[in-house]
């Protein structure tokens, strides 16, 4: 049974305010879950795991983590409630105001307005037929604006147009009001949550599509006045003029948008992007398609870590799953820490458990490393790029062209601006790290605008070039930047491209292990060798790495070992990236280009 028809009092009178109300017990509601997810995560769950051990004790910390969740449950879906009812007060207000005009030009007018909406109008004019005014009438709106009579040869009263106008006026603010009304019904409905203590994984599935839908039902409340288009100072500007509750709102609503946004203080882009993991991993959970499931795996394992509570603490500073996915993660507070190292990995790297296991690996064991020598100090691995991707190394080097290099490089110098704007310190150590493909990213990130304006230091390790031939060329001065080759990685040894023209008909596997291999010339696909005499950079010692081809084997691990620390291997390399990254480059242990 539909509910009684909209009326222009009743819109009048409606009291917008008590909406507003009752968000706000909402938006306590959520504090409050928020408040008791952080004493789990903070308190509980660390002085559990650091005092007690034994099945009880894992026990207990599975259900402090499921508590954990169940009250992020609510804090999502609370906020939600609050910016539902916040959207659809700012959007009544908006017809009331609407409404309140066309009322105050009738009472200027002295028009009378009637209950149906119609307003009646006194006689004016000059008669065409006779000397008195045309005669008074009653307008109406028949449902479509602007079709007043036209000319005073029709209808003389110059009153009627006003009239009408006022009547069509007055009846589209009802009619909107009464659309605003039954959409937020539709989407107030569907804001419940099942019965039960346990918050399942369909329930986040379910909370994805709330978000989703809560966003299109307050379509410009939010959205429009996010600065997306802005500089990362602009944006920073603008969330530190925003009240309390309109962060929470906006985190509430779009913790995506508000996560990936540089600019924006770390710690509000970890609590965005921490709900933000939980709504992705609902929205993927049983689709069966390959990028899915991959992302997936990536995604949960993230947020096993998270909820490891490791040390350095985890910030969750980018997650998405456009293109290959997106994730910057930091360990340490890069707002907080003096020195910050960004790490960009380079080929075959996507948003997967790989990644989750492997990158993130290496970004916590340079925090760790570099907090020896600097306390203050954080590391970040950052996933903000499609880089390419090569099922078969040594069959696919086609795929090594420059888009992705040029489209990441923006990216990358949007983040590490956001690094420098938000940092509690005036000049923070900053050093961009490139591995892999990830080199040539950072390259490209010097080449374009003003290049990187606050980084102090770049390191470059298993690089395939960086698309300049000198170290000089980078912008950050020749010796400030340092590169890591090791012996035994083939990507620091591959040909140029006319080498590989000229080699074409030797096979693949030629051109990394064959005779046109690094002919002398210094050369590699994307430039001048950055390990090479001729490029100029500083060169560190790094472990040579387990040979390409062996008894054991083919391997390419020499690719990969340049963060990892580990007790079974020389950790010079780690240690050399840990020193440059805290500012201690004067202590690096050297060695002679190639």
């Amino acid at each position: 049974m539909r509910s009684p028809a909209l009326t222009w009092a009743a819109l009048r009178d409606l009291k917008c305010g008590e909406l507003e109300g009752a968000a706000d017990g909402w938006g306590a509601a959520a504090n409050r879950a928020d408040a008791a997810r952080d004493r789990i995560e903070q308190e509980l769950l660390n002085g559990l795991r650091d005092t007690q051990q034994g099945e009880a004790a894992t026990s207990a910390v599975a259900r402090l983590r499921q508590l954990g969740r169940n009250f992020q449950y609510v804090y999502t879906e609370c906020g939600l409630l609050r910016t539902t009812l916040n959207s659809l007060a700012h959007e009544l207000k908006a017809q009331q105001r609407v409404l309140a005009g066309a009322l105050d030009d009738a009472v200027t007018l002295r028009f009378t307005v009637h209950a149906d909406g119609s307003v009646s109008y006194p006689a004016a004019g000059d008669g065409i037929i006779d000397d008195r005014p045309p005669q008074g009438g009653t307008a109406s709106s028949g449902g479509l604006p602007a079709l007043s009579a036209p000319s005073g040869l029709v209808a003389p009263n110059p009153n009627l147009a006003k009239a009408q106008d006022i009547a069509d006026r007055l009846a589209g603010a009802v009619r909107a009001a009464a659309e605003i009304d039954w959409r937020y019904a539709g989407i107030l409905r569907r804001l419940k949550a099942e019965e039960g203590l346990k918050v399942p994984a369909s329930t986040w599935t379910d909370a994805a599509g709330d978000a989703a839908a809560v966003r299109d039902a307050a379509g410009a409340y939010l959205r429009n006045a996010i600065p997306h288009d802005a500089t990362p100072a602009e944006r920073h500007a603008w969330w530190a003029g925003l009240t309390q509750e309109q962060r929470e709102e906006y985190l509430a609503v779009y913790p995506d948008r508000i996560g990936n946004l540089d600019g924006i203080p770390a710690v509000a882009r970890d609590a965005a992007n921490r709900d933000n993991l939980q709504l992705l991993i609902g929205k993927l959970a049983g689709r069966d398609d390959e990028k899915s499931v991959t992302q997936l795996a990536g995604l949960r394992e993230i947020d096993r870590q998270l909820g490891a509570a490791t040390q350095p603490p985890m910030f969750l500073l980018g997650i998405g799953d456009e293109g290959n996915g997106r994730a910057i993660v930091s360990y340490g507070n890069p707002d907080t820490a003096r020195n910050v190292a960004a790490y960009v990995p380079g080929l075959n790297t996507s948003l997967d458990r790989d990644f989750a296991e492997g990158d993130l690996k290496r970004a916590r064991d340079t925090a760790i490393t570099a907090q020896r020598y600097d306390s203050s100090s954080a590391a970040i691995v950052w996933l903000g790029y499609d880089a390419p991707q090569a099922p078969d190394w040594f069959g696919s080097l086609a795929v090594m062209g420059e888009d992705r290099a040029n489209q990441g490089g923006d990216a990358f110098r949007g983040f590490t601006n956001g690094l420098m704007v938000t940092s509690d310190h005036d000049d923070p150590h900053l050093t961009a790290i490139g591995h892999s493909y990830g080199s040539r990213t950072v390259g490209a990130a010097t080449q374009q605008g003003d290049g990187m304006p606050g980084v102090d230091d770049i390191v470059l390790v298993g690089s395939p070039g960086v698309g300049v031939d000198r170290a000089e060329d980078l912008g950050v001065g020749k010796e400030n930047v340092f590169v890591g080759a090791a012996e035994n990685d083939v990507v620091t040894r591959l040909p140029s491209k006319q080498q590989v023209a000229l080699g074409a008909a030797s096979g693949p596997l030629a051109f990394v292990v064959g005779d046109i291999a690094d002919q002398g010339d210094d050369d590699l696909w994307f430039g001048k060798d950055p390990a090479s005499d001729a490029f100029g950079a500083k060169r560190f010692q790094v472990d040579e790495g387990p040979q390409l081809v062996s008894s054991r084997g083919l391997s390419i691990d020499a690719h990969s070992q340049y963060f990892d620390v580990a007790p079974e291997r020389d950790n010079v390399s780690a240690d050399n990236i840990a020193l440059i990254a805290t500012g201690n480059s004067r202590k690096i242990k050297t060695e002679e280009p190639r």
